[in-house]
């Protein structure tokens, strides 16, 4: 259990306390260069066009659309990979009638 009786009103102690945290000061020509951006209307002038494109897309007006396409594009790839492949087993099962039938 903390008995500690110091008084937390104590001037001096709140002067030492202070001066242990000393707060850096600001880079020079800070408020003129925040002003500039605000004037600019940028919110980060180092994003790249994938972190703007996905800030865009998981806005919540825009996720639910983003999830539908993203989905309706992987329905669409999964019917043109199995397109291909019953093509595929269609030609080997015609290749393979016909050896069957040249051997007899």
């Amino acid at each position: 259990m903390n008995t500690d009786k110091s008084n937390p009103n104590d001037a001096a102690l709140r002067k030492i306390l202070r001066e242990g945290r000393p707060t850096p000061g600001l880079p020079p020509r800070f408020q003129a260069n925040v002003w500039q951006r605000i004037e600019r209307g940028e919110s980060g002038a180092n994003a790249s066009w994938i972190e703007a494109l996905a800030a865009l897309v998981l806005k919540p007006r825009f996720a639910f659309a983003t999830a539908s396409a993203l989905v309706l594009i992987g329905a669409l790839l999964g019917m043109w990979e199995g397109s291909a492949h019953a093509r595929q087993t269609a030609q080997a099962r015609y290749i393979e009638s016909v050896a069957m039938s040249m051997s007899r």
